[in-house]
């Protein structure tokens, strides 16, 4: 659903659902690269039949997709198959290449040299884990990151300013992956025989703090975040908010465009530091009617309790996945234990293992994890073309995602690969809305576009704005 700065393998695996639910600024909800944004005015052959075909209108939307455009994204889409293949054998060979040569062994007893107390010596191993695993797969993460995106024209960043960002991740991944892995094996040190439960729970916990840390302290690392002043934008939106339920007094703007084609935003956080925020290519490239439905479908998040659901499913993922993890790691560690210098499962020099383990679970369960947040996000679709109710707005951002994405993908591809809907699913859902809110949608439209107007806003400024930020090499 997002694209993020690219995890290293022990890093993803280790905090894979703590980094699905933090909003960092990288990894956002919806994103959609950027043509120009019509106005989201109903298609004069759909207005001229008195019984709406939602079928026939969802069709009339793709087709306005071009065939090469239709191509480039699909050429996309479908790379990133290969490479979760890829980033998932190329994480486990990192791991196991260090258990065999010794190497992990040796981080583990330097760290022991250098200090006495043992929570300190994970917190040093993690460093040294880290940095090793980050130096050997940065060939890979500068394809995925880097080239890749500015291949396909998805990214604003030079080479240096992506750098920059890379470096802001791997310090975050330092700290808050420290903190985590030191606080596991704590406890696994404190409960042998239970670790795998307490070792869930601790976990989890992480996820919590990230959660709620995330908007105030970690999103502001890679983006400045400034409150939206413009009345006619943050109107509407707080006034979805509070029709909604949630108390919101702001709304907040992230500088993306520096980064990133792509549109996004969220509700994010969780008690005090809950944020409405968008980013400004979402602001500047897109029409008012967008903008509502795109907003409506990220507090749907939010008053639906996506994250506390999410937190009890992916929970449970994770108690699951520590009994296996203690199962086959006794297993491996009794064959290979002595011979990749492992002395029990409190020993950092076995994260390695824990890891390649887990991957395996998290690698099998994939379709699984896509399907859960797939019906989440259908869930907020729903929510967001209800709550505004800017069916055509869904239909226009939708199509801006399949710019990326593969608009119209097999069944077989949407339950294994995709965690949103496809865009077709989508736009078919905004219009059997519509068929059944004919007048409401024409009205609402109709008022977007007189707020476009006050605005200053045009498919004119949003082509300057594309100019202003193209893709840089």
């Amino acid at each position: 659903m997002m694209t993020t700065t690219r995890l290293r393998p022990g890093c993803r695996i280790l905090l894979t659902v703590f980094l699905l639910l933090v909003p960092l600024p990288l990894l956002a909800q919806e994103p959609a690269p950027l043509p120009a944004s019509p106005a989201p005015a109903p298609l004069p052959s759909q207005e001229a039949t008195a019984a709406f075909d939602p079928v026939a209108a969802t069709n009339a939307y793709l087709a306005t997709v071009s065939s090469e455009k239709r191509a480039r994204s699909d050429a996309y889409f479908e790379g990133g198959y290969w490479l979760q293949l890829w980033d998932f054998l190329i994480g486990m060979a990192v791991n196991l290449a260090l258990l065999a040569t010794g190497l992990s062994r040796r981080m583990r007893e330097l760290a022991e040299r250098l200090v006495r107390f043992r929570f300190v010596h994970t917190l040093l191993y993690w460093v040294q884990y880290l940095i090793v695993t980050s130096v050997v797969v940065f060939p890979m993460t500068v394809y995925e990151g880097f080239y890749r995106e500015h291949a396909y024209d998805l990214s604003n960043q030079t080479f240096g300013a992506w750098l920059g960002d890379q470096a802001k991740g791997l310090g975050v991944g330092l700290v808050l992956g420290g903190l985590a892995v030191s606080a596991l094996y704590a406890v696994i040190r404190r409960l042998p025989r239970s670790w795998a439960l307490w070792g869930a729970v601790t976990l989890v916990a992480v996820m919590i703090v990230g959660i709620v840390i995330g908007p105030v302290y970690i999103a502001p690392l890679f983006n400045d975040y400034t409150r939206l002043a413009e009345p006619v934008t943050r109107g509407p939106i707080l006034g979805l908010a509070r029709a909604q339920g949630v108390d919101a007094e702001d709304v907040w703007v992230f500088d993306a465009s520096r980064q990133t084609k792509r549109v996004s935003a969220n509700v994010s956080g969780m008690a005090g530091t809950m944020r409405i925020s968008l980013n400004d290519n979402l602001l500047n490239r897109c029409s008012l009617a967008e903008i509502e439905v795109v907003m409506a479908h990220e507090i749907g998040h939010y008053v639906l309790n996506h994250v506390y659901k999410s937190l009890l499913f992916f929970g449970i993922v994770i108690v699951i996945g520590f009994a296996l993890l203690k199962t086959g790691f006794e297993r491996v560690t009794a064959a290979k234990g002595a011979a990749w210098g492992i002395r029990d499962a409190a020993d950092p020099a076995g994260l390695p293992l824990a890891l390649a383990l887990l991957s395996v679970w998290f690698f099998l369960l994939t379709p699984v994890l896509n399907s859960w947040i797939r019906v989440e996000e259908a869930e907020a679709d729903l929510f967001g073309i209800n709550a505004s109710g800017q069916p055509d707005g869904e239909a226009i951002a939708d199509l801006k995602l399949g710019e990326y994405r593969k608009l119209d993908p097999t069944p077989l591809e949407e339950l294994l690969f995709y965690d949103h809907p496809s865009g077709r699913s989508r736009i078919l859902m905004a219009m059997r809305w519509k068929a059944e809110h004919l007048a409401d949608a024409q009205a609402n439209a109709a008022r977007a576009a007189e707020g476009d107007r006050r605005r200053g806003w045009s498919p004119e400024s949003a082509e300057a704005w594309a100019r202003e930020h193209a893709p840089r090499p």
